[in-house]
């Protein structure tokens, strides 16, 4: 087994990152970083901090340079971070000196480096909001079909009421759809530029510095945060909380397919995947582990990313270390999971009459609430709670029928009380609405 998933030849169509996974390459690093660069000596040349004439040989350079990685890993180790031997071999790449000379003018590593891992991280909102807008389709052709498909709720596992399948799939939804509404948000104030110089004072960027910290985030496309957030990592919890909700709320649904597989539910028709080696009749719910198991690993990295958040005085190189390890592992994983989901709701499949049958099970019991509620419309509620808990008790004794036993001690009671479509309550309308907030 290859040290990450999401790498391996063998797994990684398991755990599929399609796109992400290029985003976060060390090529993919470089050449965001090179695109900073550049785009810093623009504007700062535009702005009369460096000459005009150098700024665009950097710029002009810094989207030709093919600069090779591996060139740069002895360095890197040596010096905690990738930027000073990246300048050095730019400066190498170019090959003048007199222009060469005013690249990474005033900048700090870091400030490279967060704004290059704030391009990339716009890039993955965006295949992210793509992804989880496919899942949100396949969900609303669901709730809607089934907005009055009745099945059994369950609390604390257990049989509860009646609900109807289109809600269930109605609430594993929306969590995403709030989701998506707040991405605009979560970019404005996340995607933030870094522009501070060496300790966040800015004092090599010259009198201008906060110019030219905004003219580089228009350049790029990203916010001017008006401040330093070297030590303030704010930005990134915010951004790998939202994937981290993500991926709970996913986590959340796979939990529920899975159960509602299994061989004594079997509320769902399995689909073609998860053959068995030996077993001919199993269909493995693959899909679902695979999501439950990533909201376990992105939940887990979240914690870590929180924990290295605290950063000690001006730049902490051990926090810093931890969020390179943890950030990739959010996100690809994020990715993956939302991967696996946009397959997993194309191809769920209710079992209507499996569903029916679990209703009619379990000496109707489900009912009991509606039960003690009808009889509180001529009787003290507590006395209505009373009386219906002693029919439950009586039924799983005798293995009756509650409706018997209600319309026997009750004949004043409406038959069609124990009916699911009659107490259905909001659930055909939930599912309704999440299908059309949806479109």
């Amino acid at each position: 087994m290859t040290g990450s998933l999401f790498d391996s030849p063998l797994y990684s169509g398991l755990f599929p990152t399609a796109e992400m996974r290029r985003l976060f390459t060390d090529s993919a690093a470089i050449r965001a970083m090179l695109l900073v660069e550049g785009t810093l000596a623009k504007v700062q040349g535009e702005l009369g901090v460096i000459p005009e004439l150098s700024a665009a040989a950097i710029h002009r350079a810094s989207l030709e340079a093919e600069i090779d990685p591996g060139a740069l890993a002895k360095a890197t180790a040596q010096n905690g971070v990738p930027v000073p031997a990246l300048v050095t071999a730019f400066r190498a790449e170019m090959n003048a000196p007199e222009h060469s000379q005013f690249v990474h003018w005033g900048a700090t590593s870091q400030d490279i480096m967060d704004t290059a891992l704030m391009l990339r991280l716009r890039q993955g909102l965006t295949l992210l909001e793509h992804d989880i807008g496919t899942v949100l389709r396949h969900l609303a052709d669901l709730s809607e079909t089934h907005a009055d498909t009745p099945m059994v709720a369950r609390t604390w596992g257990q049989h509860a009421t009646p609900t109807s399948f289109g809600a269930v799939v109605a609430a594993w939804g929306a969590p995403l759809l709030d989701l998506l509404e707040e991405l605009p948000a979560l970019r404005a104030r996340s995607l933030l530029v870094s522009l501070s110089g060496a300790t966040g004072t800015a004092s090599a960027l010259g009198p201008n510095a906060a110019e030219q910290r905004r003219a580089l985030a228009t350049a790029l496309g990203l916010e001017d945060p008006n401040r330093s957030w070297h030590t303030d990592r704010g930005p990134v919890l915010a951004l790998s909380g939202w994937m981290a909700r993500c991926v709970v709320a996913l986590g959340k649904m796979a939990e529920d397919v899975g159960a509602m597989l299994q061989s004594e539910v079997s509320e769902l028709i399995p689909g073609a995947t998860g053959a068995s080696s030996t077993m001919p009749q199993k269909r493995n719910p693959v899909e679902a582990s695979v999501i439950a198991s990533l909201c376990q690993q992105v939940s887990a990295a979240n914690g870590v990313l929180h924990r290295a958040g605290v950063h000690r005085f001006q730049r902490d190189g051990a926090a810093w270390f931890t969020e390179w390890a943890a950030l990739p592992q959010i996100v690809l994983g994020t990715a993956a999971a939302v991967t696996q989901a946009a397959g997993l709701t194309a191809s769920l499949t209710p079992n209507p009459t499996r569903m029916r049958a679990l209703l009619d099970a379990g000496q109707g019991l489900i009912y009991a609430e509606a039960l003690s509620f009808a009889l509180a419309e001529t009787m003290p509620r507590p006395e209505a709670q009373a009386a219906v808990k002693a029919l439950c008790k009586k039924a799983t004794a005798e293995q009756a029928e509650l409706k018997d036993l209600a319309l026997a001690a009750y004949p004043q009671l409406d038959a069609t009380l124990f009916s699911p479509q009659r107490i259905l309550g909001q659930a055909p309308a939930d599912a309704r609405a999440f299908a059309a907030r949806c479109r």
